[in-house]
């Protein structure tokens, strides 16, 4: 993943202040939910909980995250984050803008995400939030050249309205378009389009790389899980 936003001025936090996580909340869909398979293993949230609370075992956690929900559904779930006085939040949203739809409303997704972040940043002024673009496409859904089309150009603009968006409110934003991940079939489930076991571990371990790099968020990111070292 690389960065968008406010990399630039995330980035010297590591260098000078290391960074505990007491409590983490996940915003989004089900992506971030996860899907109810067992190929998919535990969502990538709750492994990235897991790997601050090695540093932290008395971290909270909440996954508020809702399988299919649009960005009107996600903006719910801000109260309850912000409830959770968190220092570490991630949102990520605007797939199911395109994928339920055929008209999808950029600049009401726009609109919409702008006062997700406008209300967690001026109620939570010190925590880290991250948010991500989305794939651009999926390759393995098997959808008819029309739709992939049609999907491709709807997310190149959902995608630039949520850099735009988490530029204006100070939100690093990781790109994960063009990711080398994506296009390896082994990292989704059978549908094509939620991450797999091997998917969500690359998630952890990416956004982990991103959390310490850009906030200097402590955490086990780099231990392999058990299912990496046979």
């Amino acid at each position: 993943m690389s960065a968008a936003g406010s990399s630039s001025e995330a980035s010297p936090i590591a260098a000078e202040k290391p960074r505990i996580v007491s409590a983490y909340a996940a915003l989004g869909d089900s992506f971030t939910a996860g899907h109810g398979s067992v190929e998919e293993g535990d969502p990538w949230p709750d492994r990235v909980a897991a790997r601050l609370r090695a540093v932290n075992p008395q971290l909270a956690y909440g996954n508020l995250a809702v399988d299919g929900a649009t960005s009107a559904e996600v903006l719910a779930q801000v109260p309850a984050a912000i409830a959770m006085e968190p220092d570490l939040v991630t949102l990520i949203c605007g797939a199911n803008d395109v994928l339920r739809t055929t008209r999808p409303d950029v600049a009401g997704y726009e609109e919409r995400l702008s006062g997700m972040l406008g209300e967690l940043r001026a109620a939570l002024p010190e925590a880290a939030i991250v948010t991500t673009t989305a794939p651009e496409g999926w390759r393995f859904m098997g959808l008819r050249s029309r739709t992939e089309a049609r999907v491709a150009r709807a997310l190149a603009a959902i995608n630039a309205a949520t850099r735009q968006v988490a530029e204006r409110h100070g939100v690093l934003c990781l790109s994960v378009d063009g990711h080398p991940a994506l296009l390896d079939p082994a990292n989704y489930a059978a549908d094509g389009l939620h991450p797999s076991d091997l998917g969500n571990r690359v998630v952890t371990r990416e956004l982990g790389r991103a959390l310490g790099l850009h906030f200097g968020i402590q955490g086990d990111f780099e231990h392999p899980d058990e299912e990496e070292e046979r």
